[in-house]
């Protein structure tokens, strides 16, 4: 057996991923605000409260600024650290961007307080994670904190096994890695997998291990209890009222089964509890406006025959339900494993699972295989995102992208520095530094919130004046 260690950390997703997987990440800083100090008082490892897609629902649903976000719950939070998602060269968008937009990001991301940044790629190409990882350090030199939390995206494939994983890890290790996560986006990491997988990377790794999964397919608690068994050092949860479907397994049944015992987490039962009913009202109020669907609540075991993150299944029963075509679900499933083949077997996480999912809808709705291609697809295929695990097969390339030549180099060395481009374009919309960040991820989204945040400086006992008076920013 690997050796016991005396604690395991927690860190709680309920300010970023849980409700990310169960309500479209729409919980606002309104709602988040009122428990971060509840919350810093319970002795978590961490809180993820930042990243993934909080940054662009924020902006795009919300109409709040999510560096402001950030702000304020470090104020509140001042025990224990704040931890965000990274898509490496994607930073919190959707394509890659220049090393200057991911080094300034990272330098203000950690400016603003946030304290660990778990970075991954999606397709596990490390040569995108070298700039993230490189800033990161250097920031935290100057900043006096900045933890790089490099992360293996798990999967299952013909092309990935405990090897692979293990021989990632080592090398993010010698990239300058402070601790690894192990991403199982999906739920695919089973109990027994997981003990012989951690088992084998505490052996090659020197630094910490975390897990990460999702309860999706129901088997979250028995994999973090294997894992847990094999030496592993923090574990992702939820709290109970935000937890289980396609979230984390939950905070307090862990805790408890935990207690006693070598990785007995020290944390407090009725102070979760505490946690634990802030959330209840929220969840009714999410149920009620229709953001919480009770299927995303629900264990799925498609997700172990389809390999299909819980987020993403509903987003393919969305796409359809918008062509009135819901009867064509089963056959887009199947689908998915087949594009996901074809394209070289890559972990099914941002933005690669709604690249994938996209294309299988095409192809379902087409009734004829790339028929119809997305742009994204042919990015992909490309090379526009990274090597993929496998390489494509000449018949897919020529007929995604006819032919044209695929991307061999690391993709952001054909990006042109792109910072002062961006501000020059911002038409005096800028009032702090990080507005450029802003911009640069989501213009169209940018504007628009910037326009709106603008306009609440010209409200007159609650009217707005005139849009042509607005000729100068404030």
């Amino acid at each position: 057996m690997a050796e016991i260690q005396k604690k395991i950390g927690i860190t709680e997703t309920v300010l970023r991923d849980a409700h990310q997987s169960l309500i479209a990440t729409r919980m606002t800083t309104k709602h988040i605000l009122p428990i971060v100090e509840k919350l810093d008082k319970i002795g978590y490892h961490s809180l993820e409260a930042w990243g993934g897609a909080t940054f662009d629902s924020c902006l795009r649903f919300l109409n709040e600024d999510p560096w402001e976000r950030l702000r304020k719950i470090k104020d509140l939070a001042k025990n224990t650290p704040i931890q965000m998602l990274f898509r490496g060269q994607n930073i919190l968008g959707y394509r890659h961007y220049a090393d200057d937009v991911v080094e300034y990001f990272v330098q203000k991301s950690i400016a603003n307080g946030i304290d660990i940044i778990r970075i991954f790629d999606a397709v596990n190409d490390v040569r995108n994670l070298k700039t993230a990882i490189e800033a990161t350090r250097k920031y935290a030199k100057q900043e006096g904190r900045g933890h790089v939390q490099a992360t293996v995206c798990y999967t299952i494939s013909p092309v990935h096994d405990i090897k692979t994983f293990v021989t990632l890890a080592k090398e993010l290790e010698s990239m300058g890695a402070d601790s690894i996560c192990i991403k199982d986006m999906a739920g695919l990491l089973l109990p027994y997998t997981a003990y012989d997988l951690i088992s084998e990377m505490k052996k090659a790794v020197k630094i910490p291990i975390q897990l990460h999964t999702h309860y999706t397919s129901g088997v979250g608690d028995m994999t973090y209890l294997k894992a847990a068994e094999a030496g592993v050092d923090v574990i992702d949860t939820a709290i109970s009222s935000m937890a289980l479907g396609t979230s984390q397994p939950a905070t307090e049944p862990l805790v408890a089964t935990f207690k006693n015992t070598p990785y007995d987490t020290g944390l407090n039962i009725e102070k979760l509890s505490e946690i634990a009913q802030y959330f209840i009202p929220l969840r009714e109020e999410y149920l009620k406006s229709g953001l919480l669907n009770e299927k995303m609540l629900r264990v799925d075991v498609n997700t172990l025959i389809y390999q299909v993150p819980g987020g993403m299944l509903s987003n393919l029963y969305s796409q359809l339900q918008q062509q009135g075509k819901t009867d064509k679900f089963e056959e887009v499933l199947k689908e998915v494993p087949r594009v996901r083949e074809d394209f070289g077997f890559p972990p099914l996480v941002t933005p690669t699972s709604q690249i994938v999912g996209s294309q299988a809808v095409l192809n379902v709705l087409a009734g004829e295989r790339y028929k119809m291609i997305s742009k994204e697809s042919k990015a992909l295929v490309k090379g526009e995102y990274g090597k993929t695990p496998m390489p494509i097969s000449e018949e897919i390339i020529k007929k995604i992208i006819g032919n044209e030549e695929q991307i061999t180099c690391r993709p952001a060395d054909l990006i042109k520095p792109e910072l002062e481009t961006i501000k020059a374009k911002m038409n005096g919309f800028m009032e702090q530094d990080e507005d450029v960040l802003t911009y640069a991820l989501f213009e169209q989204v940018a504007e628009k919130f910037f326009e709106l945040r603008r306009a609440a400086k010209y409200k007159i006992d609650g009217d707005l004046v005139n849009m042509e008076e607005k000729t100068h920013p404030i």
